[in-house]
């Protein structure tokens, strides 16, 4: 079985407002494999950008690798998001409509994998995925203010 860790962060800059997704993808040793960030759209708050983090993850792992991999892959998903972790994990309930639809997403995309597990981790200890997220945004704002 082959182990991959996966580190995913998810910001909003309003609450809702622009929002984007950072992925750092690494193997069972820690090493940086890939790294991902993507501009998700204006009028999202955090907790969508931390799920859509998830979910972009998971497809991209299933596109890169395959599903035949998947299929024997534990994947450890490590977030700085104490309520995504908890939700997903069943300890919360999803109340959010916006967000049950993307709890649904992730809970159909972990199908495809042996083991999916979702862990807590302390901001500090996921700073590249949020350098990724941050490095969007950004430059989002540049591209902007140009037209």
């Amino acid at each position: 079985m082959k182990k991959i860790i996966i580190y995913t962060d998810g910001g909003s800059r309003g609450n809702p407002g622009r929002a984007a997704i950072g992925v750092v993808f690494c193997n069972e040793k820690g090493q940086v494999c890939k790294k991902y960030s993507d501009y998700l759209g204006d009028n999202l708050t955090n907790n969508e950008a931390e799920y859509q983090a998830v979910v972009f993850a998971l497809q991209k792992f299933k596109a890169l690798f395959g599903k035949k991999l998947a299929e024997s892959s534990e994947v450890e998903m490590r977030m700085d998001s104490e309520l995504l972790v908890k939700q997903l994990n069943g300890e919360y309930k999803v109340l959010e409509p916006k967000i049950q639809e993307l709890f649904l997403k992730v809970w159909n995309l972990k199908i495809d994998f042996q083991k999916v597990r979702f862990n807590f981790i302390p901001r500090e200890r996921n700073k590249e995925a949020d350098a990724l997220v941050n490095e969007c945004l950004d430059s989002q704002s540049r591209v902007q203010k140009l037209i």
